[in-house]
């Protein structure tokens, strides 16, 4: 079962795992919860990761002290003849031993949805 929650969420849990599709990343906890990042694609749009800045590994280990999302407003689409719509998003992510940015990137032609959504998949909250 899946539930949308807040990126906050993940402040105090402590990161076993962490798998990069590019697509999609997932988070699991040592107390068994799993938590997904993704865009349900449709058609006339894309969202993907863009970068990831620092290093996912520093987020194993150890209980994660920050976690806050941030978007663009204003900034400039990566293909400025072909975007129409576009968002950045920034999932920022910090732990004793590092910080982590993952930088999201979606572009449509204004009619669909450029957003990643976060989901906790069983376990605890």
């Amino acid at each position: 079962m899946e539930n949308e929650v807040t990126f906050e969420e993940l402040v105090g849990k402590t990161l076993t795992k962490i798998e990069n599709t590019g697509t999609e990343i997932t988070f699991t906890c040592d107390d068994g919860t799993e938590y997904k990042m993704y865009h349900d694609q449709d058609c006339c749009e894309s969202v993907s990761v863009d970068d990831i800045v620092g290093d996912l590994e520093d987020l194993i280990g150890s209980p994660i002290i920050n976690a806050s999302e941030d978007s663009n407003t204003p900034a400039e689409a990566k293909d400025k003849e072909y975007d129409e719509s576009f968002t950045w998003t920034f999932y920022n992510i910090a732990t004793a031993k590092g910080y982590v940015t993952i930088k999201w990137y979606g572009t449509s032609n204004g009619y669909y949805s450029e957003s990643v959504s976060f989901y906790r998949c069983g376990g605890k909250s």
